[in-house]
């Protein structure tokens, strides 16, 4: 018996261990870089091609290193920004709109506040935002459904 129990226990290691190694392989890939929507700037030439997952399972890549300073989370931001879901369906777009848009970064969504302190003003970033950062279960009427999970392309224009 003593013996089942450990061999069972081991394989479950074993097993848990591979997870693990199959989901950092998965987080790791390249992806092609997104669909610059009209206005954008330039993306840098040694841009991240793989995401990088902070510990609430947000995922960022920095697109265009930024010269002045990182916002925190208590400040106001001026940005471009252009959102889409999975499917490749754009919910919003300040591109579109031709106008920026200022706002206090912890009056927004949990991953815009976390994902907006990574990135230098001048900057661009790239987000993908798990639901539990996002709308949740309720999601938003009308644009974005329950437990979607967003994308941005995100331009720092001026920490205010």
């Amino acid at each position: 018996m003593q013996l089942q129990l450990t061999r069972g226990v081991m394989m479950l290691g074993m097993f848990l261990l591979l997870v693990e190694v199959a989901m950092s392989a998965e987080d790791a890939k390249e992806v092609a870089l997104p669909e610059l929507p009209k206005g954008a700037g330039k993306v840098d030439q040694d841009a991240a091609k793989k995401f990088t997952a902070t510990d609430s399972g947000l995922k960022y890549r920095i697109l265009r290193k930024g010269t002045g300073a990182k916002p925190k989370a208590t400040d106001t931001v001026k940005v471009n920004y252009h959102g889409w879901l999975d499917s490749g369906k754009e919910f919003d777009s300040s591109y579109k709109r031709e106008e920026p848009i200022s706002f206090p970064l912890n009056r927004v969504i949990k991953g815009w506040t976390e994902g907006m302190q990574l990135v230098g003003e001048g900057g661009m970033i790239e987000l993908e935002i798990p639901s539990d950062l996002g709308y949740g279960d309720r999601g938003s009427p009308g644009a974005i459904p329950p437990k979607a999970t967003l994308h941005f392309l995100v331009e720092l224009l001026k920490v205010e």
